[in-house]
């Protein structure tokens, strides 16, 4: 990780090991606040810490100090580690991977080791001669070592004077064990060996998939560097010489071929071409560049062949400052703590004093020493938190599952926290309200002319061009009329228009300026009608023949047929939706207008959609973000509630909470419903685990249950949960969706496997 001593507020950006939930969080963040003059910001899933030092006296030898101190790792990267940037990064992907893996070992093993032991426990009939040592010796390894990341926490909580979670099923687990394995050795019959290996191995899959989640966290910041360009043709001593972009320095001449990305931002020297600025901007419109025009490392030319000076390089660039934005963004967003985790803090440590002081008082009253033993252990396996640790997991593993089946893929628990209290969504246009790339919507003939040959000959015209644009008067001209006549002699004059000889006429599409020059005026009905497009932000292509404009064809990135009926949904679900777009205000309002939102923000640079995002925050609103590019991801990350169209970006996706995979807005409602149904579900869950825990454990402390009712008591209440949960199978959407067709429905399972 890199390290910043410079700057407003001292910014260091440290890595630290060990966390596992949002205690962990919540403490580091408290100790290094209590360091003079310092703040830090932690975020769980990237396992790092933005730490703002008011002085740099504070040195990060301190800081890394204070973090050791309450059993954490933490370090920085030295100056001279930055060049090995992306190995540390490579390196961290790889530990992350073998961390996960080696959870799905211990779940594994656990599971196919614990089974046998749950059954020839709980069925009678089974029990065969010795059949007690054979269930000791294949629950030993699960307790040993399947529970051992509960164990190690649990022992690390313990020298810094703290319990959490991972307290409480270590304990559990060890006394059904070691209770189980003490009656047995002196020839009792009371076993409990089946709870140790269920606590274990539900819990596992819990912590197994939460490491999966987090991974998933960091994925947008690797999705974003991933787009860059890998290499670059740099222009020395009069020739081309390719080498990695890394290597580009502030100052170079690099070439940039059609169907390029190029490779840093820049500025045009030579050559015009039109550049797809649609993966950073999100807008669907090319932008023409020609000599002194700016340009952005990422993005697409199109066609013509480019020499850009390099402006920015590295760091600087725009692509690493949006990388950057997403993870301030992932890491300012308070992280929401689980209930359970929450509440871990007071009821473990009380768990721990009523176990003792069961223990005590059953002596003090003359009981012995094993009824005084059986009643403590009681206490403490009533407390095992095998309905607590059940109660998020299954309940989000039911509603991820039906959301899975219905397009609707849900990040983690804390997503469902923010859907609670969503009042206003922010909506981007292109991609998201609308289908994200060019078509041809109308085509106007001048006065005595036919649509349909203004189409076929300036169709066929483009069909010879490379232009997105003229990509969608071709395919619209193809659909409509069918094959195209050829196209001789074609000459494009960059920026302006094209040319060419089509059935022996010379055609020409283009720009009215450019027309003027080459045809008489344009003619009233035509200028009339680009007025009109231009005002909802559309582009105009003129055709003219034989020296007289013949035509225009207009050019928009068209709403999405369910775009209207999806902002309806969301205003019924209490939402205030925002329409935020890079486009101009024209097209922004025009959009807006016909899907029925009221509010728009338009012309919002890329790095400026965070901000807008704060800004709303700031003013008290709870906000959702719904967006597919890369230039929505840090807003994505920003918003307390991140939902990528399944359709955009890997970027987007990766930084958002919520990823709608049928790319129809619609399913965002639904989303938000099934994430909201989801979160009562747990919340119910937790609520009748924690009553269960606080009615029986008296009754354990008063030796009203033994162990063995104990355990009983307590898979019930685990039953009870998961039954509970399963009802989120019945969840149903507002529209059906690909998944939902009656005559598929046996078939939804399996898809979403695949």
């Amino acid at each position: 990780m890199a390290t910043t001593e410079t700057g407003t507020g001292h910014p260091v950006k440290l890595a630290i090991t060990g966390m596992t939930c949002a205690s962990c969080v919540a403490r580091v963040e408290r100790k290094l606040g209590k360091l003079p003059g310092v703040s830090a910001t932690v975020n769980l899933a990237t396992a790092t810490a933005h730490v703002t030092r008011e002085s740099p006296d504070v040195g990060v030898a301190e800081l890394v100090a204070a973090v050791q101190a309450i059993g954490y790792g933490a370090e920085v990267a030295g100056a001279e580690e930055e060049a090995a940037a992306a190995d540390t990064e490579s390196v961290a992907v790889d530990t992350e991977s073998a961390h996960i893996a080696g959870l799905r070992r211990r779940l594994i093993a656990s599971a196919l080791l614990g089974l046998p032991v749950v059954v020839v426990s709980m069925i009678s009939a089974l029990h065969f001669a010795g059949w007690e040592w054979g269930a000791l010796a294949l629950a030993t390894p699960v307790v040993a070592w399947g529970a051992w990341p509960f164990h190690r926490a649990a022992a690390l909580n313990l020298r810094h004077g703290s319990a959490t979670m991972d307290t409480l099923v270590s304990l559990g687990v060890l006394a059904a064990y070691l209770w189980s394995a003490g009656t047995l050795i002196a020839g009792g019959a009371q076993l409990y060996l089946e709870v140790a290996v269920v606590l274990t191995v539900f819990l596992l899959a819990g912590r197994f998939f939460e490491a999966r989640a987090k991974r998933r966290a960091g994925d947008a910041i690797r999705a974003l560097m991933d787009l860059g360009a890998k290499d670059v043709a740099v222009l020395r001593d009069g020739g081309e010489v390719r080498i990695p972009v890394e290597e580009l320095a502030v100052g170079d001449l690099f070439v940039v071929r059609p169907g390029e990305k190029i490779a840093t931002d820049g500025e045009v020297v030579e050559g015009a071409s039109a550049v797809d600025e649609s993966l950073l901007t999100g807008e669907s419109v090319p932008v023409e560049v020609e000599p002194g025009a700016a340009v952005t490392g990422a993005t697409l030319n199109s066609h013509g062949r480019l020499v850009v000076r390099a402006t920015r390089v590295g760091a600087d660039t725009k692509l690493a400052q949006i990388a950057a934005l997403v993870e301030r963004a992932q890491t300012g967003k308070a992280a929401v703590q689980r209930l359970a985790d929450r509440i871990s803090a007071v009821f473990v440590p009380v768990v721990i004093a009523l176990a003792v002081g069961t223990f005590a008082v059953w002596l003090l009253i003359g009981a012995s020493a094993a009824t005084a033993l059986t009643a403590a252990i009681a206490v403490v396996i009533i407390a095992c938190p095998c309905a607590l640790g059940l109660a998020t997991p299954t309940a989000l593993m039911v509603g991820t599952g039906r959301g899975a089946q219905l397009g609707l893929l849900i990040r983690g628990p804390e997503v469902l926290e923010s859907t609670r209290s969503i009042d206003t969504v922010v909506l981007d246009k292109t991609g998201t309200v609308t289908e994200g790339r060019m078509r041809l919507v109308d085509v106007v003939s001048a006065e005595g002319e036919q649509a349909d040959e203004v189409l076929r000959l300036a169709g066929a015209l483009e069909d010879a061009g490379e232009h997105p644009i003229a990509a969608a008067i071709s395919a619209a001209a193809r659909e409509r009329l069918g094959d195209l006549p050829p196209v001789t002699g074609f000459a494009n004059t960059q920026g302006r228009g094209v040319t060419g000889q089509v059935e022996g006429r010379t055609v020409l599409a283009g720009r009215a300026s450019w027309l003027d020059e080459q045809a008489k005026p344009l003619p009233a009905e035509l200028a009339g009608a680009r007025d009109r497009a231009e005002a909802e932000g559309r582009t105009v292509v003129f055709a003219a023949w034989d020296r007289q404009i013949r035509g225009a064809l207009v050019v928009a990135d068209t709403v999405k047929a369910t775009s209207a009926e999806a902002v309806a949904d969301l205003k019924r679900l209490g939402l205030t939706p925002i329409l935020l777009t890079g486009d101009n205000t024209a097209a922004a309002r025009a959009v807006a207008a016909e899907v029925g939102i009221d509010t728009v923000l338009a012309e919002v640079h890329p790095e400026d959609k965070v901000a807008e995002v704060q800004r709303l925050q700031s003013e008290g609103r709870v906000v959702a973000m719904v967006g597919d590019g890369i230039n929505d991801a840090a807003a994505l990350a920003q918003a307390d509630l991140g939902l990528a169209m399944g359709t955009g970006t890997d970027a987007a996706i990766a930084a958002s909470d919520l990823t709608l995979v049928r790319g129809d807005l619609r399913a965002a409602a639904d989303a938000i419903r099934l994430a909201r149904r989801t979160l009562r579900t747990i919340k119910a869950n937790l609520f009748w685990a924690f009553a269960y825990n606080i009615a029986a454990l008296p009754l354990a402390a008063l030796g009203f249950l033994n162990p063995m009712i104990a355990g009983g008591a307590m898979a019930f209440s685990s039953v009870f949960v998961v039954s509970n949960s399963l009802r989120l199978r019945g969840f149903q959407p507002l529209v059906a969706g690909p998944l939902e067709r009656p005559d598929q429905s046996r078939t939804a399972c399996a898809l979403t496997r695949q």
